[in-house]
């Protein structure tokens, strides 16, 4: 078999894989498969640089995938002393609960994660292929454990304190992102949170821009959105908290007005839009067409847990369908509404007919 047919039907059988995969499966150095490849580009026999029409291409989450353990007081919590709860385990993850919200909502997606080859990992992806996300690009490291994270909620299911194992995630690096290139350069856009270590985070914002790939990043964390470069041109969407933004924005936030400063702080650092979310005072939108304010959906608290992402998923998933900034954000604050009515972090309820009813509902 002569190696530009071995060359197509790899590429059959995995429309991502990388030319340096198919160097070490052909027999070849990297630069000869380039050779082949730029030919059959040419002829037609492929279509774009990963090999797939781009509108074909899924939305590609990057970052955290773990197990979530919930512990929920039975009485208002006393510290520094033994508390009566209930515990149940889910999977979680910012990036791994976006993909399963969007999946939820019609949206093909795409999990980009590393999970430890251990019971929980093995769990998480059975999990979350089961509710419809690709699983195909996650890393299983065989040495690490799988990342959890803890939270302590109060009898009226706010969180007291949260606890985070993800040392895993420092084990990725910006080669390992490189290696699946071919495969990021085909989504349609880029969810990303700030699990992952620094120098990876300016590795996909700067190649994102550079490759002109829409980019949505959650913060995470205090802590963790320190980790995000300064300049962040190219980045279509940031999705803070009221103490992210002040971190971003490097002022403090008492006020609405202080949030619109605060966003066009970060703005002027190459941001197109950004969205802070203010808990129970709703969310502050901003862009250079649109801002303002957002109270949230009034509905019953069971469970906070989750609530972030939902948001953050119909939020983008509405900006995705080009609906305004303004419309995307009451779709985000239905999905949320719809989240914390339960104590799941992602509602099994989650439709793109239910969160349209809930913004009519309310409107």
């Amino acid at each position: 078999m002569d190696k530009e047919k071995q060359i197509l039907d790899y590429i059959k059988i995995n429309p991502f894989i990388s030319q340096q995969e198919l160097a070490s499966k052909v027999g070849l150095s990297r630069p000869a498969v380039a050779n082949y490849i730029a030919n059959l580009t040419k002829r037609g026999e492929i279509k774009g640089r990963a090999y797939i029409l781009r509108e074909e291409s899924s939305i590609l989450c990057i970052g955290g995938a773990n197990t979530d353990r919930k512990a929920r007081s039975n009485q208002e919590v006393r510290l520094h002393s033994s508390n009566p709860v209930k515990i149940t385990e889910a999977c979680g993850g910012i990036a791994r609960n976006f993909a399963e919200n969007l999946s939820r909502l019609g949206c093909s997606t795409t999990l980009m994660a590393c999970v430890g080859d251990d019971k929980e990992g093995n769990w998480i992806l059975n999990e979350t292929k089961r509710q419809g996300v690709d699983v195909s690009q996650v890393w299983v490291l065989p040495t690490e454990r799988t990342g959890t994270f803890t939270t302590l909620l109060d009898i009226n299911g706010e969180s007291i304190v949260s606890m985070a194992d993800m040392n895993i995630y420092e084990k990725i690096t910006t080669s390992m992102f490189e290696e699946k290139w071919s495969y990021i350069i085909s989504s349609q856009a880029v969810f990303l949170d700030t699990n992952i270590p620094k120098e990876c985070l300016s590795y996909l914002i700067n190649r994102c821009r550079d490759e002109n790939i829409p980019m949505y990043i959650d913060p995470v964390s205090t802590a963790k959105a320190r980790k995000l470069p300064f300049r962040l041109d190219g980045v279509e969407l940031l999705m803070p908290n009221r103490e992210e933004a002040e971190i971003l924005a490097e002022i403090k936030i008492e006020s609405i007005k202080d949030c619109q400063l605060a966003c066009e702080k970060i703005r002027q650092r190459g941001v197109q839009k950004v969205i802070i979310t203010l808990g129970d005072q709703g969310v502050y939108y901003f862009s250079t067409e649109e801002s303002g304010h957002l109270p949230p959906f009034k509905t019953d608290v069971v469970d906070v847990t989750g609530a972030g992402e939902a948001f953050s998923s119909c939020a983008i998933y509405g900006i995705l369908n080009e609906e305004s900034l303004f419309s995307a954000c009451k779709l985000g604050l239905a999905g949320a509404a719809l989240t914390i009515q339960t104590e799941e972090s992602i509602s099994s309820f989650l439709k793109p007919e239910k969160i349209h009813e809930i913004v009519k509902n309310f409107s």
